[in-house]
């Protein structure tokens, strides 16, 4: 005969709803497995006993509630959900969860492996019995008929391969995300079973993982959220900070307007073109002046005042009749000691005559975003990468905007090594390079060289096509030409890139098919929108 759990002393937390976070354009603390560790024993220390999980378990049961309440194409008597709970504390959460859904009249079934075993997760399990919670041990055959599905098999700091039944539980709950129907969905929580939560790959040798079509995560956000593979298994995230403050404890956060919009410049009916400043976008070695237009094009729509390229080829256009406000030069033919502001790389090439251009654009004092061929040139040369890091030392670090593959050549590694630390790759390239590291992909991480790293959340599928990365670098050349700080410049570029992709790809121009010229005309409509609003007449 199983015990009745004791009743919890009640906290002033306890006694109002859940608070449950959507994280849609908001900075918000991301939160390391070591500062969650910290975080937790703190709060657990001042709490009664069970307070977090029983907290944790009923935010999971609110944010499950209000989607059933919503899905208005089948009614709550008929909603059935099936959960799997593992042998630690996050089997504990499943089992409270469980409690609070059948307490609700909502119908429920929980698979139990393994017994759990921590002292919390026990007291989980007395709670789910006592309220007539449906335990198994074994996996259904299928799992059609159930609305949602819950993975509750492993939280934070799993370091191994999900094996045995946990991983076939994770392959079910993986394909019925892949083929589910238009409605419920599979709900992980804290974060999907078989994800590092600080890396965003799959633990041990990232083999399998569950995707979740959503995600309650308790504390704090996770980095590994928001990057590499986390973004595809966590689906929709929701924090649930289940009463613990743990804003103070990282440097890491996720991109939102609240890090750069006061870094914008204001369009005062005064201003003009000279106060939105000079850009010149260099590159354009011969046969490849579409980089550096594409570039060029995007800052124009990101506000600069004026946009010049330089171009380093033979064969080049005069001019550019979509956008004739362009002044396209030869290199030599332009002062880039009189711009504001200088993105270089696109289309450059790896010859002589653009290694001795990026040589001398190293001596000037106008900030600088190196992209594409400029960093291949910075990793394969001593001389210009000690300028660069010569640059940031003295005050004045560039903006380095590598993908993968130039991030690795940059550090001497491979691609597959950033892939599998990207936020410590950024922070490792914005510390040899004292610059502004923008490592690209999916979750793109801004890192600054003074410590300051960020995940930016916005961007998909409709960027993986030619030509996005010449748009970003002209994007964030005009911000720099706007006077924002590198680090700024970096934040609201990749913001608005990634979230003109999101906004067409709701429209129906993405993900398949999206061209990389269409995403200026977007971002320009969404920097009006968001931060230049009219005032009404």
């Amino acid at each position: 005969m199983h015990k009745v759990p004791a009743r919890l002393a009640m906290t002033e937390a306890d006694l109002t709803p859940p608070t449950l976070i959507r994280p849609h354009h908001r900075a918000l603390p991301l939160l390391t497995l070591t500062d969650l560790r910290i975080a937790e024993s703190q709060a657990a220390a001042s709490l009664p006993a069970h307070t977090l999980m029983d907290r944790a378990g009923k935010a999971a049961a609110s944010f499950l509630l209000e989607q059933i309440t919503r899905d208005t194409s089948v009614e709550k008597s008929r909603q059935r959900v099936w959960l799997i709970a593992g042998p630690g504390n996050n089997g504990g959460d499943a089992l409270i969860l469980a409690a609070e859904l059948h307490k609700a009249g909502v119908a429920v079934e929980l698979c139990m492996p393994v017994e759990v075993k921590p002292d919390d997760a026990r007291w989980a399990l007395d709670t789910a019995r006592a309220a007539g919670v449906a335990i198994t041990t074994a996996l259904p055959a299928s799992l059609d008929g159930y609305t949602w599905l819950v993975d509750g098999m492993f939280g934070i700091g799993l370091a191994r391969n999900l094996d045995g039944v946990f991983a076939a539980a994770a392959r079910q709950l993986s394909q019925w995300t892949k083929a589910r129907p238009h409605t419920g969905g599979v709900l992980a929580l804290d974060v999907p079973s078989g994800l590092d939560s600080d890396t965003g790959t799959i633990a041990g040798d990232g083999e399998t993982a569950v995707r979740a079509t959503h995600t309650v995560t308790f504390i704090a956000a996770k980095p590994g959220l928001f990057t590499a593979q986390g973004r595809d298994l966590a689906g929709a995230v929701t924090v649930a900070p289940i009463g613990v403050d743990s804003s103070a404890r990282t440097a890491i956060q996720l991109n939102a307007p609240d890090l750069f919009a006061t870094s914008l410049p204001p369009r005062d009916f005064a201003t003009n073109k000279g106060t939105f400043g000079s850009l010149a976008v260099i590159g354009g070695d011969t046969g490849m002046c579409g980089a550096p237009i594409l570039a060029a094009r995007a800052a124009l729509y990101t506000g600069a005042g004026k946009v010049h390229v330089a171009l380093l080829g033979a064969g080049a256009p005069p001019y550019d009749p979509p956008h004739p406000e362009l002044m396209l030069h030869p290199v030599d033919d332009l002062p880039l000691d009189k711009m504001n502001a200088l993105a270089v790389g696109c289309g450059m090439g790896h010859g002589e005559r653009a290694a001795r251009v990026l040589h001398d654009v190293l001596r000037l004092d106008a900030p600088k975003l190196f992209d594409a061929d400029a960093l291949n040139l910075i990793s394969k040369d001593p001389t210009l990468a000690a300028a660069v890091t010569a640059r940031g030392v003295q005050g004045d670090p560039c903006v380095l905007t590598p993908h993968p593959l130039e991030a690795a050549r940059l550090l001497g590694t491979d691609a597959a090594g950033v892939q599998r630390d990207r936020l410590g790759a950024a922070r490792a390239l914005a510390a040899r390079f004292a610059s502004v590291v923008v490592l690209k992909g999916t979750g793109t991480v801004i890192a600054a060289p003074d410590g300051r790293l960020t995940i930016n959340p916005t961007g998909n599928a409709a960027l993986a096509t030619g030509g996005t990365g010449d748009v970003l670098g002209g994007i964030i050349g005009a911000l720099l030409a706007q006077r924002l700080p590198g680090y700024e410049a970096a934040l609201a570029g990749v913001y608005l890139h990634g979230l003109a992709a999101d906004t067409l790809s709701a429209q129906g121009h993405g993900p398949a098919g999206l061209t990389a010229g269409e995403l200026a005309p977007m971002v320009r409509s969404l920097l009006n929108r968001m931060f230049y609003p009219l005032s009404p007449a």
